[in-house]
């Protein structure tokens, strides 16, 4: 009698490759989520900057920051700001005709994030620390 030798995996194989994607799995999936985050906040930071040079414009046309209680009449005031569900939100603060410091509230995916923040004078702070993130 002539059998024909079947080649097929055995369980212990497929156990170890399962396993191994599950490490890979493991490590990559949370560096993957952090990248996106940094994506975004990016996208904030981008944002915070434009608003930033759409005050000044305002300024420069009414010689006077105290005029502008809502940021939404010189600039979008969601992230992204080409639309799609936001993930930052955009309000400015006027104190006074010659300050006003515009923030980046963490909505969304970035809720717990931490803000984004800048003002007049171009200091930018994250999470009240000096400074943007890399």
């Amino acid at each position: 009698m002539n059998r024909n030798k079947i080649k097929a995996f055995t369980l212990m194989e497929v156990m170890i490759v399962v396993a191994i994607v599950g490490i890979l799995a493991a490590i990559a999936v949370p560096m993957y989520t952090e990248q996106v985050k940094k994506g975004k906040r990016n996208d904030a930071m981008q944002a915070l900057l434009a608003a930033s040079e759409a005050v000044e414009r305002y300024k420069a046309a009414n010689f006077t920051y105290d005029s502008l209680d809502d940021l939404s009449t010189v600039f979008n005031t969601t992230v992204p700001t080409d639309g799609g569900t936001a993930y930052y939100t955009l309000s400015i603060n006027t104190p006074s005709a010659t300050q006003y410091t515009i923030t980046a509230t963490a909505t969304g995916s970035m809720a717990g994030d931490g803000n984004l923040t800048i003002n007049h004078a171009g200091q930018k702070t994250y999470k009240g620390n000096p400074g943007w993130p890399d």
